[in-house]
């Protein structure tokens, strides 16, 4: 087992992998860029060390810059977590050339299966159904044009080495191709270095649903069920679950058949993802494969009882996988909102700043995944993605009951976040009910907010904010023969202190 592992990113996930470190008794590394210093990865890492100013092209995509530090701690690993350079062949190489293991798949692999284009043909030749659309990537507005005449308009342009949601664009109209093309081609260099694109045809209302695969150096293969993402705003994921609440045990069977013969076809070994569209017959086309850890990874740890950081660091090393496909089994539902520092009443504007108070959900089935703490500043140069809230239940309904909770105790003041707008979507009547899709939101969003829609608890708030406005007015008012006030009513100072609170707490639903 590694010695000394390094991880090349930062937030959430370089704090998941430090403390998947720690207990397996490995010392690790952060890294960090100057607005980073004071990170939450960076201080609970054994050592950390700068590798240049916030913009990421000067510091975290930089891979003379990851091999540099990681040669000069000593480390015999390194882990890429997810974004950044994760899905780049070049860190993969550059570790090899480096005698550094890089906790991934192959370079090899990650060129037939990172690059969309590239995994859109290994799916085809592996009898893996695909959706309509190029298979290599688009030269010119002109080309890109005359593609989607022949798929049929409309069309969703994607990033071949992208990932997140970044650099799509849905095309509805021809007129709108050559902007569109641009500005995602514009996204995409900026988020991966690379502004190649390919085009799909756009299936109307389908789900978004992806089967884990993991895979060893030894040939063995397996899935780990599946996650239900449908719940996206403008192509990035905001809700996942597991398992999926319209699978069937053939419809897994199947899905996973096909996900482990697309990595078999790829040579593709540790942590991956196999993402599929699924119409409303429930017929399912390849989408993409995500050659990495993914955000939404703890869902399925959540109820498969693995770690699936731990067993990425054991692959790596080359040990063989510690179980069969029959040996997995999926145990009750888990359910992840990605709380963002973002503010949804003002188009989701990123809302970078202090955090100036903190409090977090705990108890039965809740988990919180974060790389941040109060006094920390949420920079303004990267995704403004706070952490993971997660909450397990032995079924959809206690899952989806836990994780409402959990939001109600989530605090934080001193920036703006997201956690209105989940309890919005979880008490909507379609959440609950699961009739969603990948634009089921970006609809739901433009509908008005419903008396139904707004949380009790914020009810109540609202109310006692209003009773203690009045209150106060009452007692500012001089008596009407000019004399001196009337004593004011004891108060409570508990009590007054416990609705500040709940008032403060509540943001707007």
């Amino acid at each position: 087992m590694f010695k000394k592992i390094l991880i090349a990113n930062r937030g959430e996930i370089a704090v998941r992998i430090v403390r998947a470190c720690r207990e397996m008794g490995i010392r690790s590394v952060a890294v960090y860029s100057d607005v980073d210093r004071a990170s939450l990865h960076v201080r609970l890492a054994d050592e950390a060390y700068g590798i240049g100013p916030a913009p990421s092209r000067e510091s975290y995509l930089v891979i003379d810059k990851i091999i540099g530090a990681a040669r000069f701690a000593g480390c015999d690993a390194i882990h890429p977590g997810y974004g950044f350079l994760a899905e780049n062949p070049a860190l993969a190489r550059a570790c090899e050339k480096a005698g550094i293991v890089f906790i991934g798949p192959s370079a090899e692999a990650m060129e037939k299966l990172g690059s969309k284009t590239a995994a859109r043909n290994v799916a085809r030749e592996a009898g893996v159904p695909t959706v309509a659309g190029t298979l290599d990537p688009i030269a010119n507005a002109e080309e890109g044009i005359a593609a989607a005449r022949k798929t049929g308009y409309p069309v969703v342009l994607k990033a071949v080495a992208g990932g997140g949601g970044k650099g799509m664009r849905l095309v509805e109209q021809e007129k709108d191709f050559a902007s569109a093309l641009r500005d995602a081609s514009s996204e995409a260099q900026n988020a991966f270095g690379d502004g190649r694109m390919y085009l799909e045809k756009y299936l109307i209302k389908p789900r978004h649903i992806e089967l884990q695969v993991l895979g060893d150096k030894h040939g063995n293969v397996i899935h780990l069920g599946e996650r239900e993402c449908s719940v996206q705003r403008r192509y990035q994921k905001v809700i996942e679950e597991a398992p999926s609440p319209i699978m069937t045990p053939e419809l897994r069977r199947a899905m996973g058949e096909a996900a482990v013969k697309l990595a078999r076809a790829g040579g593709y070994y540790n942590a991956g993802t196999v993402e599929f569209l699924v119409d409303a017959e429930r017929k399912f086309y390849f989408l993409e494969m995500n050659t990495r850890l993914q955000v939404e990874h703890p869902v399925t740890e959540m109820v498969t009882a693995l770690d699936l950081v731990k067993l990425q660091f054991r692959v790596a090393a080359g040990e063989k996988l510690p179980l069969r496909q029959e040996d997995v089994t999926l145990r009750g539902c888990a359910i992840e909102c990605r709380i963002y520092a973002e503010d949804p009443d003002n188009n989701f504007f990123p809302s970078p700043g202090k955090i100036v108070e903190r409090r977090v959900p705990t108890g039965p089935g809740i988990r919180l995944d974060d790389g941040v703490y109060g006094g920390w500043t949420v920079p303004n140069d990267y995704d403004p993605m706070l952490g993971k809230l997660i909450a397990w239940g032995a079924d959809r309904d206690e899952a989806i009951a836990r994780l409402k909770r959990a939001l109600a105790e989530y605090y934080a003041s001193g920036i703006k976040t997201n956690v209105g707008l989940f309890r919005r979507i979880l008490a909507s009547e379609d959440f609950v009910t699961a009739a969603i899709y990948t634009r089921w939101l970006d609809d739901f969003l433009k509908r008005p907010v419903e008396e139904t829609a707004i949380d009790g608890n914020a009810r109540d708030a609202a109310l006692i904010a209003t009773a203690l406005w009045h209150r106060s007015k009452r007692a500012a008012k001089p008596t009407s023969g000019g004399g001196a006030k009337p004593a004011a009513e004891p108060v409570s100072r508990w009590r007054g202190e416990s609705r500040r609170e709940q008032v403060a707490r509540e943001p707007r639903a």
